[in-house]
């Protein structure tokens, strides 16, 4: 069975990204992986910021406190480190951690505030992947290489992740978008999108928490970018998204509803959808609520597909 395969069959069709888990305390994000372990999920995804934990050191926190959950750096920025760098704690984790770490890299935004060009992410990208393939490490290694995945919205970049990767992860991408992604990877290539979703079937209230989300990532150009290429115009991203932009990137409502969005990435050949919880309050208790309301649905077999 190829890296990409196995990992799909490991993960489960669904799992949880977590933006939450860098900005509390330790031990409340400890008690949180074990939460998603609990219910079912098959992965937890973290992701990455110059104001935020560093990522393989959040995720060795993350693995530590849990015994079953795969944890997926989504992504590890390249600007923050060097290759040899991650490459060197990818395979810590993964002889730590057997068959429990994915590294995510990804080229983030030149918004990002790390101080680099981000001039030409793609080819940065692939030089940063040439020097991680030469693998210098010479520590104790996993028996079983760590599956490396590729951050990828635009078709050269998931050509990237097709040829140099086990598969590729989307952030803040409609079902359209995954069907588009796999027929350029075909069957083999990993596929994973995050799915933002509120919990609540009130439109104004949930489209509320879902505006908020979204207007923070229309001002990063990269996403303005990609979601124009999707036929969103400037009405659409106006103002913070227009209510026919909101309803396509956050899935709303009750957990049927939500769950049917899952379907709708799944249909369209997704191999595990991260679940984003988004909420207005602090702390991690409100996205677990939501995390709990939705297992029933999603996993009640530890993450068949639903």
């Amino acid at each position: 069975m190829s890296t990409s395969r196995e990992l799909a069959a490991r993960i489960g069709s669904v799992g949880v990204w977590l933006s939450v888990l860098a900005e509390v305390p330790a031990d409340e994000g400890a008690n949180a992986a074990r939460v998603v372990e609990e219910l079912g999920y098959g992965a937890l995804w973290v992701g990455e910021s110059p104001a935020h934990k560093e990522i393989f050191t959040h995720a060795a926190l993350l693995l530590g406190a849990t015994s079953r959950l795969t944890v997926a750096t989504g992504v590890a920025t390249i600007w923050a480190r060097d290759a040899i760098a991650a490459g060197a704690a990818a395979q810590t984790l993964g002889e730590a951690f057997p068959g429990r770490f994915v590294l995510g890299l990804g080229t983030s935004h030149a918004e990002a505030g790390r101080g680099h060009g981000h001039d030409r992410p793609l080819t940065a990208l692939r030089e940063y992947l040439d020097l991680l393939d030469a693998d210098p490490y010479r520590g104790p290694r996993p028996d079983r290489p760590v599956p490396r995945v590729l951050a990828a919205l635009r078709p050269r970049m998931q050509e990237l992740a097709r040829d140099r990767s086990a598969g590729m992860h989307s952030f803040f991408v409609p079902p359209a978008h995954t069907a588009a992604a796999r027929e350029r990877l075909g069957p083999g290539p990993l596929l994973v999108p995050e799915q933002a979703v509120v919990v609540d079937p009130d439109p104004g209230r949930a489209r509320a928490v879902a505006r908020e989300h979204i207007a923070t990532r229309l001002a990063l150009r990269n996403y303005a970018n990609h979601l124009r290429a999707l036929g969103f115009g400037a009405d659409d991203l106006d103002g913070g998204g227009s209510d026919r932009l909101v309803d396509a990137l956050v899935a709303w409502g009750d957990a049927p509803r939500v769950a049917a969005r899952v379907r709708e990435h799944l249909d369209a050949g997704a191999d595990h959808v991260a679940l984003h919880p988004l909420t207005r309050s602090h702390g991690t208790e409100p996205v677990l609520d939501q995390l709990r309301t939705l297992a029933p649905v999603l996993v009640p077999h530890g993450g068949t597909t639903p």
